[in-house]
Parts: C-alpha cells; sequence; structure tokens
C-alpha cells in the first residue's frame, strides 16, 4: 500500500464503548471509518454496569437512550461504601438516575449504531506498527491472513488499559496500582439483594453486588487478610465470607459461572495527542472502580472528539481545533481519578481517623446541601465544564440542559437532545435567523418553546456534543456571522 493510499478517513482502534461510539458518530457524518478489533469474539463479559446521566444524554441526542434503558433497572442513589450514598434524584436532567445494565448492552447498541452508519468493523486484527507523516497514519497489524495495512488521515487509541497504540507512539502512562487482588465472580445467588447495587466497607475489606438481570450477579470483593496475585484462583467460600461480613447478610452464593483477580491502577497519559494519531478512553486514563465513571468518562471522551474530528476532515475547522480534545478532556480525566481514588482510599482504609471520617461522611451523606448536590452532579458528569475565554457569556463552556424547542412543523424535533440527532450543532434564538442558512449544512436553527424564558435575550450556539460554543444577549448580525465562521467555519 503507497502512502498516499487511504483506506479510512479515520481508524479507531478498539471496539468497546469508546471506540464503537466514536466510529458511529463519524460513519454518521459519512465519514470513512474502520474499526480494528484485537479480540476475534465478541466478549460474553463485563467490566462496567454504571451508566450515568451525563452519558443516557450523549445516548439520547443519538436516539438511543430509551433502547439501552429498557436493557436495565434504574436506581435515584448510588451506595459507595458503607454508608456513603449519592443522592441523584434531584439532578437537573431527564436522567437523574444511574442505569444498571451490563457493559455488553452499551457496546451492542453503540454497535449495531456504528455498522448500520457505515463502519467498517474488523475484528481479529492486532496492531504491531505505527507511523504518521503531514498527510496521514499507516498502522501495521496482524491478522488471520497475515500482515495488513491500514492508512487514514487520523487514528484514535481506544484500545484500553494495555493500548498498543499508546505504547507505539511512546506515550507514557504514569500512575499506580490503587488496590491490588480484588476478585471477581458470576454467580447464582439464594436470595435476591434488596438494593439494586449493594456495596459494603469495613474492617475485613470491601464488596460490591450487581446484577445481570438474568438470574446472574456480579460479586467484586478486596479482602484486606488476603493478598493474592492475579493468578491464583477465586474461591468462592472465601468471597461469600467477606460479601456476608461488609454487608451484614448472607445471600447465599451458589454456582459460579466466571472467576478473576484483577488490580486496580490509577493511571493518566501526559497528552491525548501525537500529531495524527489521539487516545481516548481507558487507552488515556484509568482509576478506580468507585462511583463507576471509567466507562462514563471515556464515552464522553468520543463525543468530544468525534464533533471535531468531523469538522476538520470536511475542511470546516483547522487541525488546531483537535488541540481543544485534550484542553477540555484531560482535565476532567485528572478529576474523575482524583474523586474515585479519593473514595476507594476512604473505603480501604483501617486506622481509626479512617473509620471515623467514613462513618461521618456516610452520617451527613443527605445534610451536606450544596456539597451533596456538588458530588452527585461530579459522579453523574453533567457537573463539568470546559474552559471558556476570559469575557465570555457565562453559558459558554458549559453543558446545556435538554431545553424544550417550539416545533415549527410536524415531527420536528421538540427538545434539543432531537435536534442534536442529525449531529450538527444548534442554533437557539427567538429571533429569525436567515443569517445562518449560508450555514444550513452544518447548524439547525431552533427557538426555545418558551419565548419569554431565561433565553430570551439570548441567541445560544450549542456544539454537537451538548456544550455551549457561544452565547451572546441581543447580538449584531455581524457578531453572529463572527461567532458562526468561527465554530462552523466560513461558508
Amino acid at each position: 500500500m503507497s502512502e498516499t493510499e487511504f483506506t479510512a478517513d479515520v481508524l479507531v482502534v478498539g471496539a468497546g464503548p469508546t471506540g464503537l461510539l466514536l466510529a458511529g458518530d463519524l460513519a454518521t457524518a459519512g465519514l470513512r471509518v474502520t474499526v480494528l478489533e484485537k479480540r476475534a469474539e465478541e466478549s460474553p463479559l463485563t467490566r462496567a454496569f454504571a451508566v450515568h446521566a451525563r452519558t443516557l444524554e450523549l445516548l439520547d441526542a443519538r436516539g438511543l437512550a430509551d433502547e439501552l434503558i429498557a436493557t436495565g433497572r434504574t436506581v435515584s442513589s448510588l451506595q459507595l461504601f458503607g454508608r456513603i450514598r449519592i443522592d441523584l434524584a434531584g439532578l437537573p436532567t431527564r436522567f437523574p438516575f444511574v442505569l444498571v445494565t451490563p457493559q455488553y448492552n452499551t457496546e451492542r447498541v453503540l454497535r449495531e449504531r456504528a455498522v448500520k452508519a457505515g463502519a467498517d468493523l474488523r475484528r481479529g486484527v492486532e496492531v504491531t506498527g505505527l507511523r504518521q507523516d503531514a498527510e496521514g497514519v499507516t498502522l501495521t497489524a496482524r491478522t488471520a491472513d497475515g500482515e495488513q495495512g491500514f492508512r487514514a488521515r487520523y487514528a484514535v487509541g481506544a484500545d484500553g488499559v494495555r493500548s498498543s497504540v499508546r505504547d507505539l507512539l511512546g506515550i507514557p502512562f504514569p500512575g499506580e496500582s490503587v488496590v491490588r487482588s480484588v476478585m471477581l465472580a458470576d454467580v447464582r445467588l439464594e436470595h435476591e439483594p434488596e438494593e439494586l447495587l449493594t456495596a459494603g466497607a469495613g474492617e475485613a475489606g470491601f464488596a460490591f453486588l450487581a446484577p445481570f438481570g438474568d438470574g446472574w450477579y456480579r460479586v467484586v470483593g478486596w479482602n484486606r487478610e488476603h493478598q493474592a496475585p492475579d493468578s491464583d484462583p477465586v474461591v468462592l467460600a472465601e468471597l461469600a465470607d467477606l460479601l456476608r461480613e461488609v454487608t451484614g447478610r448472607d445471600f447465599g452464593m451458589g454456582e459460579a459461572r466466571w472467576t478473576s483477580r484483577f488490580h486496580s491502577d490509577e493511571r493518566q497519559a501526559p497528552t491525548y495527542r501525537s500529531g495524527r494519531v489521539l487516545l481516548a478512553g481507558d487507552a488515556a486514563h484509568c482509576h478506580s472502580p468507585a462511583g463507576g465513571q471509567g466507562m462514563n468518562t471515556g464515552l464522553q471522551d468520543a463525543a468530544n472528539l468525534s464533533w471535531k474530528l468531523a469538522s476538520v476532515l470536511r475542511g470546516w475547522s483547522p487541525d488546531a481545533l483537535l488541540d481543544t480534545y485534550q484542553t477540555e478532556r484531560h482535565p476532567v480525566g485528572r478529576a474523575v481519578l482524583r474523586s474515585s481514588g479519593a473514595l476507594v482510599r476512604l473505603a480501604l482504609g483501617r486506622h481509626a481517623p479512617a473509620r471515623a471520617l467514613r462513618s461521618a461522611i456516610g452520617a451527613a451523606a443527605n445534610h451536606l446541601g450544596p456539597l451533596a448536590e456538588s458530588g452527585a452532579k461530579q459522579v453523574s458528569g453533567i457537573g463539568y465544564a470546559y474552559p471558556a475565554e476570559k469575557g465570555a457569556h457565562p453559558l459558554v463552556g458549559r453543558r446545556v440542559p435538554d431545553l424544550r424547542l417550539a416545533v415549527d412543523e410536524p415531527g420536528g424535533p421538540a427538545r434539543l437532545h432531537e435536534a442534536l440527532r442529525s449531529g450538527r450543532a444548534v442554533l437557539v434564538s427567538n429571533d429569525e435567523l436567515s443569517v445562518a442558512d449560508s450555514w444550513a449544512e452544518r447548524v439547525v436553527t431552533a427557538a426555545p418553546a418558551d419565548p419569554h424564558g431565561k433565553l430570551r435575550d439570548t441567541v445560544l450556539l450549542v456544539r454537537p456534543d451538548g456544550y455551549a460554543a457561544w452565547a451572546c444577549a441581543d447580538p449584531t448580525r455581524g457578531e453572529l456571522r463572527t461567532a458562526l465562521s468561527h465554530w462552523l467555519g466560513r461558508p
């Protein structure tokens, strides 16, 4: 293959949730996308169970939220360790809860969307080499038919904690193991738990219990007094004893269909970009499982990156737009790393001060007011905002709620998330917006349902990922043209 022969616009390495959402977005935008997945078969195993509010909003903006919600069950509060509980019921979102569903359900709906949109999913393809130049990226891969080359304008490594792409780029992955010898088992239970999610922590360690929805349960446990290597088998009796001790209940653990051990790391790549190659999801950051934020953070990486890649590849934006992916998502990854790490260290603490702090936080959880609300927004993902230029409108950089829109024609979008399903930006204003006609293929125009509401005098430009790109009270036509040109490219 010659260095100028492009087989795709974007190569996505990894067919987990992050890679699949990214591939689906790019394919929906009309770009050629090839997904390279090392696993020859779909995995029946699952790592993540929690789908948080911000992720559900992103899926709603792709018409997928209702389908995924139907696969699981929802809970309005999240119990972490011991008495620590985060209340989600008051979140300002259509999804004030956490959806409990196995990761393979999330992967299925994202995979079906990506393939339907035209993404080329290749399984049994292991990336072994990477070369890039001023025009594109060439990946060398080992396949069942021998070595094969793939070339594209850009490539994204969404291939997990042990990312081959990250290693081939020479990007370090500094950090440490926050907890070792964590036991996993998928089991049957004689007694159904009272709560959908069950978690407990104590002197013996911690344990967590989540349902698959088909009669099987995932049990996660860490025994303080038995730190075995990851290669050691899991003894079900030990796991059952631990679960009983830290939760105070005997669930009658029965047969197991799968067991394993693992260690949980806290790591983050210092940069998410090297030339024409970018990192997303666990390839860029990994953290403790506390709060179930790992998969969700990766999906939000993909939503941030996809529209930027599409805009650059269509020639609407300069390549420099991709640098904002690092500016916006690296601080979020760092914040998740710190918050989830603090939670797991709190659970692991065995000395009196740690136990006292754990009890105090648990006892005060429902009386912390703004602090509790802030914690719920952070864990759910809706509380994060991106940097804005000095003097920008207060809305800029912030997540925009699912605004009700005036419906101009039958079947038109009645909500912001419905308008975002086009993959385009959305311009919201009470005024007639004919000035935006020159950008018709790049932006959807809409009016708020309540012309006298908070946006009565404000024109708001919402990015395809649901964040405010620009806002201005009563702008001139020239100011609006300048903003549209800046964010959507010249018409």
